[in-house]
């Protein structure tokens, strides 16, 4: 898998407002956000999308969606709702080739988004 803006970040060697981190995730706030809160979520070990998934990469997955809906609680955003959203390559609207969860809150959402 080629380098990433998300592996740099990951290293420290690009700046980000990191708000979650363990031995497995990185969350940090998007810096083109669409909504109030808009986090990325990332798995520490590359994985360029969805396709690249393997059995073997279930447990860290459901440690991603995990931090995700932890933090979303932690800001108050359980209650009223919020949105994660993965994209899977370029008709997905996937622009960095690491994959990453989207959570976003903090207003009504809409479908299609916008």
């Amino acid at each position: 898998m080629e380098d990433t803006i998300f592996s740099k970040i990951i290293r420290r060697e690009i700046p980000a407002d990191i708000v979650h981190e363990d031995d497995d995730v990185l969350g940090f706030r998007d810096i083109n956000a669409q909504a109030p809160t808009h986090v990325l979520f990332i798995p520490k070990r590359p994985i360029a999308t969805l396709n690249d998934l393997q059995e073997s990469d279930a447990v860290l997955i459901g440690k991603l969606v995990l931090a995700a809906t932890r933090y979303a609680r932690a800001e108050g955003l359980a209650d009223d709702g919020y949105r994660c959203v993965i994209n899977c390559n370029g008709h997905g609207g996937q622009t960095v080739f690491h994959l990453h969860l989207h959570l976003l809150g903090g207003r009504q959402m809409h479908w299609p988004p916008g």
